[in-house]
């Protein structure tokens, strides 16, 4: 839950350094006073290009200390390619932190992480979190080929086991990452977090279910506002464990639910997301 000191803010900011670790890939540095101090692992930021011919684009928050935070994007259309464009001392602005992020605490001190393609990019800032409260960490990391795996050595530092898989082969297991879980034995560890495509999420949250693992999931999604207020992103999600507070819509049906895991309400992502526990969604 937001707090006063945690609230969003705009804040004009200055590209402090770039970096391209593969074509199509771009980390930007930010120069942000205060920001990085209150950023919460698994939240975002609504970033403005700065020509304004585009509109804002949602991106996680992938690295936070001191005044510097950074931002990972792959260019996949004119928000993104004129983001990447960017040099250092170019002026940009974003809204940030936004959303709600991991709950570290409850996945308890052996946990795995699963990332698909620059979902990579919100596991950074739990795994450093979790590092350093003396967690045992699993990096799990699936990408189409071996040039789009970005980072794992940042993970290894961390002491993080790294096991990777690509969908051509070209490097770790041939084939998705999520089929790395299902060869796992129950209870194997003791929570998952995970971000990356919705398929691919999906398919971590029956694995959890199978294997009997809690998981969180950090849900990608193209935001029309970021702050909850156009209701463009909403996901199904178990009317059971939210209750009715405000923010959430009770979805409507002609008879009532057979069973109680039927009821469910509509989630906003941006807003009471992007991070949820995987039993919690209806999708």
């Amino acid at each position: 839950m937001y707090t006063l000191e945690r609230s969003p803010a705009v804040h004009r900011t200055v590209v402090s350094d770039r970096r391209e670790p593969v074509p199509g890939i771009v980390i930007l540095g930010l120069h942000v006073p205060h920001l990085a101090s209150i950023t919460l692992p698994g939240q975002f930021a609504m970033v403005v290009p700065p020509s304004g011919e585009q509109a804002a684009t949602a991106l996680g928050i992938y690295e936070a200390e001191g005044e510097r935070v950074s931002l990972m994007l792959v260019v996949v259309g004119p928000r993104t390619r004129e983001l990447a464009a960017l040099q250092i001392g170019a002026p940009l602005d974003l809204l940030a932190p936004l959303g709600n992020g991991f709950e570290l605490d409850a996945l308890g001190d052996n946990v795995a992480l699963i990332a698909g393609g620059v979902g990579i990019a919100s596991l950074l800032l739990p795994a450093q979190a979790l590092a350093a409260r003396g967690a045992r960490l699993t990096l799990l990391y699936g990408a189409r080929t071996a040039a789009a795996l970005v980072d794992a050595d940042r993970f290894a530092a961390l002491g993080a086991k790294v096991v990777l898989a690509t969908d051509d082969g070209t490097r770790g297991h041939a084939g998705f990452v999520t089929e790395l879980l299902r060869a796992l034995p129950k209870h194997a560890f003791s929570g998952l977090a995970a971000c990356g495509p919705s398929p691919m999420l999906r398919a971590v949250g029956r694995a959890a279910a199978y294997l009997d693992i809690p998981a969180q999931l950090a849900l990608e999604e193209t935001f029309a506002c970021g702050v909850g207020a156009c209701w463009g992103c909403v996901v199904p999600h178990a009317a059971s464990s939210v209750g009715t507070p405000v923010g959430l819509i009770r979805a409507k049906r002609a008879e009532p639910p057979a069973r109680e895991s039927d009821r469910f309400c509509y989630a906003r992502i941006c807003k009471e997301g992007p991070v949820f526990w995987a039993h919690e969604l209806r999708w």
